[in-house]
C-alpha cells in the first residue's frame, strides 16, 4: 500500500517552474501561500528531490501559528514529515530542511550512496535506503505509508516528478499558473525527464476544479490510473 501523492507547483504561462538557472521565481501571490500553507499543515509528509534542496534549499515548514497549533491539537507535530528523494545522499547537513522547525526528516537514498554520506545525514534525520543506482520509488512510498503517511505533497523538482509520473504513483496534480512568461528550452517544468513517445503511454487527467486566483488560475486535475493501491 501506498499514500495518496498529490502534487503541487506555481508555473508560469509557458509551463516552466523557474529560469534555466533554476532560480527561484516568485510566481504566484499572498493567497495562494496561504493556501499551500493549507495544504502543508493538513498532509503527513512533504517530499522533494534534491535538485530542489540544492538549488532553493526550502525548509517546507508551515508558516501560520494557527496551523501549526491544529496540529498540534491532532497530536501531530507542527510540520509534517520532510522527505528528500537523493539517490547519492548529496543532501548538506546545513540545509534548511534538515534544521529549521520541529518534525520529522527522512532522506531516501540508493544503496550506491556513500556510506559517510549516509552516516553524516543519520545525525540529521532517518535514512531510507532503497534501490540500487536511484531510489526505488513505489519500495519508499510502501516505506512511508508503514510509517503512517497517508497523504504526501510533493513540492518538486520536475525531474522527481516525472519520476513518480512515470512510475503512475501520482494522484492528483494543483497547478497555480501565473501571469508571467519565463521561457527557456532548459527552464524546468511540471514533469522533466526523457518523456513519453507514444500516445498510448501519455498519462491522462480529469479536470477536478478550475478557480481564478489573483492573477492566475488553479488547475487541480486527478490522474487516471490503471490501477489504484493507496490507502
Amino acid at each position: 500500500m501506498r499514500p495518496y501523492v498529490f502534487v503541487n507547483v506555481a508555473m508560469s504561462a509557458d509551463g516552466k517552474l523557474s529560469t534555466r538557472e533554476r532560480r527561484q521565481v516568485k510566481i504566484s501571490g499572498s493567497i495562494d501561500f496561504r493556501r499551500v500553507d493549507q495544504i502543508k499543515a493538513g498532509s503527513d509528509a512533504i517530499m522533494v528531490g534534491i535538485g530542489t534542496v540544492l538549488a532553493d534549499d526550502p525548509s517546507l515548514t508551515v508558516k501560520d501559528p494557527e496551523l501549526k497549533a491544529g496540529r498540534a491539537a491532532r497530536g501531530e507535530d507542527e510540520n509534517p514529515i520532510r522527505v528528500v528523494v537523493d539517490s547519492r545522499g548529496r543532501t548538506p547537513i546545513e540545509a534548511a530542511i534538515l534544521n529549521k522547525g520541529s518534525g520529522q526528516r527522512i532522506v531516501a537514498v540508493a544503496g550506491e550512496a556513500d556510506e559517510k554520506n549516509r552516516e553524516l545525514l543519520r545525525e540529521k534525520a532517518d535514512v531510507i535506503t532503497t534501490g540500487t543506482e536511484s531510489v526505488d520509488l513505489p519500495a519508499l512510498l510502501d516505506a512511508l505509508h508503514a510509517r503512517g503517511v497517508r497523504r504526501l505533497m510533493v513540492e518538486g523538482g520536475g525531474t522527481l516528478i516525472w519520476s513518480l509520473i512515470k512510475e503512475d504513483l501520482v494522484d492528483e496534480i494543483q497547478t497555480f499558473i501565473g501571469n508571467m512568461v519565463i521561457g527557456g528550452k532548459d527552464a524546468p517544468t511540471l514533469a522533466d525527464g526523457e518523456g513519453f513517445l507514444a500516445a498510448q503511454d501519455f498519462v491522462g487527467l480529469d479536470l477536478a476544479d478550475v478557480l481564478r486566483m489573483e492573477e492566475g488560475i488553479l488547475l487541480t486535475w486527478k490522474v487516471r490510473h490503471q490501477q489504484r493501491s493507496i490507502l
